[in-house]
């Protein structure tokens, strides 16, 4: 299979927002299908087909042309016949909150239409970026949107998140006490605010991240056995980790390392 993936940044206006881009261009060097699993990463994504669309196993549809991609608590296999050509935007894990009025908790385990989200410049822009070939002017075009659309009136709460998100990234093991009194907010509503800037509720989020820390320590220390994986990232023991990596990926850790590269689109920076 001829294929080329390429990670672009953004701008500094739009980093504490968007976590990167990323292109993806494959074909079947025999025409045949191509195929990806996926697994939840922790961020809310747009999606810009510009070739064949992708058929998605978990929810036994075609997916739409182009797309906001909720946050997942499962695995699914995305299949395409001929070739593929797409734009990703990945935003920070709150990130999406500062470019849609809607709470991103709306999209958690949907993949969204642009038709259904009611913004007619979104609309424009999957429209260009259709026929827009160069990847430097597709990134320029979609920051021209992103500049537009972004909303900093919601800046207080952002802050707040960002670092909530800072000591998850960096404490393997926090309890949503301890988070809520980080944002200085009762329980209730620390979920309530969190589940509307991220998308998912703050426990289940720290599974998804405590997951992508995993695959990250396999991808940069593959000699680690399974029990000091498990205590380095804040698993209650191999078990527990094993059960969750079934659930997220549809393998166990050895199983996942056998068919795969261990690779955290979370904590990674390409």
């Amino acid at each position: 299979m001829m294929e080329q993936f390429d990670v672009i940044y953004p701008s500094p206006l739009l980093s504490p927002y968007i976590k990167h881009y990323w292109t993806l261009r494959a074909e079947s060097s025999d025409g045949g299908s191509v195929g990806e699993r996926t697994i939840p990463t922790g961020c809310i994504s747009l999606v810009f087909h510009r070739a064949s669309r992708m058929y998605s196993s978990a929810q036994d549809v075609l997916l739409p042309q182009s797309f906001v991609s909720g946050q997942s608590s499962g695995h699914t296999d995305l299949l395409a016949k001929g070739r593929v050509d797409m734009i990703v935007v990945v935003f920070q894990p709150a990130g999406g909150r500062a470019f849609f009025d809607i709470p991103m908790n709306e999209f958690v385990g949907q993949d969204i239409s642009l038709e259904d989200i009611g913004d007619p410049l979104l609309l424009d822009l999957a429209d260009s970026l259709f026929y827009m070939r160069n990847t430097t002017f597709c990134i320029k075009r979609i920051e021209q949107y992103f500049i537009k659309r972004l909303n900093i009136t919601r800046q207080y709460n952002f802050e707040r998140l960002d670092a909530v998100i800072a000591n998850i990234n960096n404490k393997p093991k926090l309890s949503i006490g301890n988070l809520a009194d980080i944002c200085c907010l009762s329980s209730k509503q620390f979920d309530r605010i969190f589940g509307e800037y991220v998308g998912t509720n703050p426990k289940e989020f720290l599974c998804i991240v405590r997951f992508q820390r995993a695959l990250f320590i396999l991808q940069s220390y593959s000699g680690l056995n399974l029990t000091q994986l498990a205590l380095e990232c804040g698993y209650y023991d191999q078990s527990h980790m094993i059960n969750e990596f079934k659930r997220f990926s549809g393998y166990s850790p050895r199983e996942y390392m056998a068919v795969c590269n261990p690779y955290s689109d979370y904590f990674f920076k390409p």
